[in-house]
């Protein structure tokens, strides 16, 4: 059973073909930000993409067998709840226009349809970015005109909470798993047998700090911040999602070169590191409430710490020492979308997994 995955990113198209848990084949390919800067729109590098993905078949069609779906990463579509969705028309015009906003994972859906038609085999998106399960009760702020939304690493995190679960001999359904996803930005999820109830989203400003992210900051010396010049408004924002963090306080977003000046008695890079670290375990541990239903305690099967920075021992162990109280911590390095992706295919064909279907948001009026 032959899956067909790809994942176009803002830098790379990674690619890679799934014989049941096996990569037969895989590549990833980088693109320099010249090559890219000629598009003006994201789908217009779509027979650019193409291209690359017909040139990896060529090379490794003597060590795949019939192709019997395709597996794209998901895009900007409106909140969905989390699964595998065919890729239909409907879906393809929302990623093709950017309804919801533009981004390189918009091309997975569309490439994967294109290569759907040329197998003629379905064609897959797997928990996409927006997927959305919050309880509503998590959407309310102090302000009404703004309710929390769902963003987050949707695909790895539950990728890796099923690695856990197999691990603990448990259905992911049956579990309660806190999945802390930590790159350039960082993302927490409350898996709730299944389903993700909480999210606290980093790329509204939400969490701890991370690397080039401020996380939640005190909104009252931001707005005075704003008011009395310090920062414009443009400058605030990419503060906030770029340039602060670890970032605006040492210069660099390399928990390596961090560790490194600590062990070289650099005492400013300690107390930071410190600061990041218990920084994530809070809010890490603010997602315990979402785990508990009725007189029923949170009984929290694991702590997942997932993503780039778990590679980070130093950090892992901070962070651990900090969780351990609230159950299993389990730290897995690194993504898992491709094989991701390929499972979620696998398990639509298999009967596993019923397929979703994509319905479009009506227009009002």
């Amino acid at each position: 059973m032959s899956i067909l995955v790809i994942n176009p990113g803002s830098t790379s198209t990674k690619l890679a073909v799934y014989d049941g848990e096996n990569a037969v084949a895989t590549q990833e390919v980088q693109h320099r930000k010249r090559e890219l800067a000629v598009f003006a729109r994201v789908t217009d590098q779509f027979d650019f993409r193409v291209r690359i993905i017909r040139a990896f078949l060529d090379s490794v069609k003597h060590r795949i067998g019939s192709i019997r779906a395709v597996a794209g990463r998901g895009g900007l579509l409106h909140p969905l709840q989390g699964g595998v969705y065919a890729v239909c028309d409907a879906m393809a015009e929302d990623l093709r226009t950017a309804r919801y906003g533009e981004h390189p994972c918009n091309l997975g859906g569309l490439l994967a349809r294109a290569f759907g038609q040329q197998f003629d085999v379905p064609a897959y998106v797997v928990d996409p970015v927006v997927t959305d399960e919050m309880m509503d009760v998590a959407r309310v702020t102090g302000l009404p005109a703004i309710r929390r939304r769902s963003l987050f690493h949707a695909l790895n995190q539950r990728g890796m909470a099923r690695i856990v679960a197999e691990r603990l001999g448990i259905a992911y359904e049956a579990g309660n798993f806190i999945v802390c996803h930590m790159g350039g930005g960082i993302s927490i999820g409350a898996h709730r047998r299944g389903r993700v109830v909480d999210v606290l989203n980093g790329l509204d400003g939400e969490g701890p700090m991370t690397p080039e992210r401020t996380g939640g900051v005190p909104l009252i010396p931001v707005l005075h911040m704003i008011r009395d010049g310090a920062m414009s408004l443009d400058d605030m924002e990419r503060a906030v999602l770029r340039r602060g963090g670890l970032f605006a306080h040492l210069g660099t977003n390399d928990p390596r070169e961090i560790v490194a000046r600590i062990e070289a008695g650099d005492s400013e890079a300690e107390q930071v590191f410190s600061a990041f670290a218990y920084a994530v375990a809070r809010a890490i541990c603010s997602m315990v409430p979402a785990l508990i239903q009725g007189d029923d305690g949170p009984d929290v099967a694991a702590v997942i710490l997932t993503g780039g920075l778990a590679r980070s021992k130093p950090l892992m162990a901070a962070i651990s020492r900090m969780v351990s109280h609230l159950g299993r911590v389990e730290v897995e390095p690194g993504e898992i979308e491709m094989i991701s992706l390929a499972q979620g295919a696998q398990r639509v064909l298999t009967g596993e997994e019923r397929v979703r279907v994509y319905v479009r948001e009506r227009v009002a009026g």
